[in-house]
């Protein structure tokens, strides 16, 4: 799921509810009532009102449609544009011509700039409407008090609903680290278990096995004695065996596993992540290798490449595999010498009959690849 995806206008579990965003929106359209008092009240009549009336009700239609038609905070449908577009003209349009209590439609739009713009954008659209405010105050030669409170209004909503949705990012981006953490705990508490468990329960398998072996010398002019002895034997050796597999098990860093971690690492540093695979499934050995250069390339790049884009590309073609962490990144200047997480993985790589290659790319940032021939995975 993108990150997009998770933060929405509706519940904590990100699920978009629109009931949710008109009943926000319908408290705030309480101040409507002073147009229309406009209208019923006979400050405006004639065609002047009809047209007012009909602005109106189109400035509240698209006012809604553009909420309910926005998918999130960060992820607008392609109708969410346009609508906006209209809605800003048509409160640009109502406040020039009528003035008064009609200023305050720009008031409504500052909002919908808020929660669907960039930051960066929505404030230059503030300020737009802030002149739109008093331009279209003083053209109509209303109140300074009307002018000024008005405005205020204009900035004040705007930076607020601004800071709401940068609350809301923050909010979203903690939880995702959050959960990142506790996944990664959870890793490291089974790789400590498994630690645990091949160090208690294989050193005493090792040791019955021993103590075994010499009992049955031992013991061989007794062959009942003899046979029971070496029952107990195999039967520790094959205890001995399927505890190294399950440590195995719980040790090996599987590359499915190691990519979605990889992209979930580098989408909550920043890092726009491309994974293309080719020619998989690996076999066994060659999957848990190429998990564990995964994480430890991946790793490199979080700390140390301040990197924008990271591809992340593995092959297999019968005659090698080939795994390439691409990004591009500026970090690490001056000559480029490997840390201690490359060599061990380029020690590990070389037992396997691989090479490792780590530095700069020669487009810029920097690249590990990892080539392995298919003689490794027999």
């Amino acid at each position: 799921m993108s990150f997009a995806e998770k933060i929405t206008f509706g519940d904590a579990e990100g699920r978009p509810s629109r009931r949710r965003r008109l009943i926000g929106i319908s408290v705030g359209l309480v101040y409507l009532v002073f147009p229309i008092t406009d209208i019923l009240g006979g400050t405006l009549t004639g065609a002047r009102a009809v047209w007012a009336g009909v602005l109106l009700f189109a400035f509240l239609a698209s006012f809604i449609a553009t909420v309910v038609a926005n998918k999130s905070m960060f992820e607008q449908s392609p109708l969410t544009y346009p609508l906006l577009g209209v809605t800003s003209v048509l409160g640009v349009v109502g406040a020039t011509v009528f003035g008064g209590s009609w200023l305050s439609l720009p008031v409504y739009t500052v909002v919908l700039y808020g929660f669907t713009l960039p930051p960066v954008w929505a404030v230059f659209a503030v300020v737009a409407n802030l002149a739109v405010v008093v331009g279209a105050g003083l053209v109509n030669h209303d109140g300074a008090d009307t002018i000024i409170v008005l405005g205020l209004q204009v900035v004040t909503l705007g930076v607020l609903f601004i800071s709401v949705r940068n609350t809301r990012a923050l909010t979203v981006k903690l939880r995702l680290a959050q959960d990142e953490m506790a996944r990664l705990a959870a890793t490291e508490e089974r790789l400590r278990i498994a630690r645990d468990l091949h160090d208690l329960l294989g050193h005493s398998l090792s040791l019955i096995v021993l103590k075994s072996e010499l009992a049955g010398r031992l013991s061989e002019d007794a062959p009942h004695v003899h046979k029971e002895i070496s029952d107990i034997e195999t039967v520790a050796r094959k205890a001995l065996v399927e505890v190294r597999e399950a440590v195995t098990g719980y040790r090996r860093r599987s590359l499915p596993e190691e990519l979605d971690n990889a992209r979930a690492v580098l989408r909550a540093a920043g890092v726009a992540a491309e994974v293309r695979i080719s020619g998989t499934p690996l076999p066994g050995m060659l999957d848990g290798l190429f998990g564990w250069s995964v994480r430890e390339g991946t790793t490199n790049v979080v700390r140390h490449s301040r990197a924008t884009r990271c591809e992340i590309k593995v092959t297999f073609d019968g005659g090698h595999a080939t795994l390439e962490i691409m990004d591009n990144g500026t970090g690490g200047e001056g000559p480029y010498e490997m840390g201690s997480g490359l060599r061990g993985l380029n020690e590990r790589v070389a037992g396997a009959g691989g090479t490792v290659e780590a530095g700069p790319a020669p487009g810029g940032g920097h690249r590990l690849r990892v080539l392995v021939p298919t003689e490794a995975c027999a």
